[in-house]
């Protein structure tokens, strides 16, 4: 398997854990805000192939206690079972970004115990949904998989939402919110423009816009929060 990118240690990527990130080349979706708009078509050169990640994991057990692995979208590849084997045989758990459009992959995984941790984005509210992620005939019926699964609490979670003045408001946090009702964690994630985002002239909504946007969220899931707003 083709490696994309990799850091090589966060303290942020993996809840609790000292991680590094694998990033995983190719999308199914084209969002205009996208912070990894060069793994979107999968054209990004790989900087290594598995056998090499492995011999890195190998070399820092005991430095790390966690693999993070995001895209791209991961769970366009069918073949991480394999990886992810190997990776839990070296003592390392997995976290796993996705966008949810793969449930039955993402059900796989976890159900054979090779995710510890789910990090799911939810865009925004169903009615706005193609529009934030760039594609006019989205179907949303394999989001809306993903979510279900991941609410039946067989894995430990998260939803998040990456906010932007241009596409979010406090409808759409109410939207969402009233999707993932009893939800254990969701968080507002605070845009930040790069010279990697794909489309420019998008901004970030002010911190209190946020502020009053999470209050929304907090009656329909466990825990809300905000990242990105001192």
């Amino acid at each position: 398997m083709k490696i994309h990118g990799l850091q090589k240690m966060t303290l942020l990527d993996f809840p609790g854990r000292v991680a590094c990130t694998v990033f995983l080349g190719g999308c199914d979706m084209r969002c205009p805000f996208c912070h990894n708009a060069e793994l979107i078509d999968g054209s990004a050169p790989p900087v290594m192939e598995e056998d090499a990640l492995l011999s890195f994991l190998e070399k820092r057990k005991g430095l790390l206690d966690g693999v993070a692995f995001t895209g791209g979208e991961p769970l366009l590849r069918d073949d991480l079972d394999g990886l992810f084997e190997r990776i839990q045989a070296l003592g390392y758990p997995i976290k796993l970004d996705t966008n949810g459009t793969h449930p039955d992959r993402l059900a796989r995984l976890t159900g054979k115990g090779l995710v510890q941790y789910v990090a799911m984005d939810v865009k925004n509210a169903p009615e706005r949904y193609a529009e934030t992620v760039g594609v006019p005939d989205f179907d949303l019926a394999p989001v809306r998989e993903s979510v279900r699964l991941l609410l039946t609490g067989k894995v430990p979670y998260e939803f998040r939402t990456t906010v932007v003045a241009e596409f979010h408001d406090g409808e759409s946090i109410r939207g969402i919110g009233e999707w993932i009702r009893g939800a254990e964690r969701y968080y507002l994630q605070k845009f930040t423009d790069r010279d990697s985002v794909p489309f420019a002239g998008l901004h970030a909504p002010s911190d209190g816009d946020l502020r009053a946007w999470v209050k929304i969220a907090e009656p329909f899931v466990r825990e809300a929060g905000l990242r990105g707003v001192d």
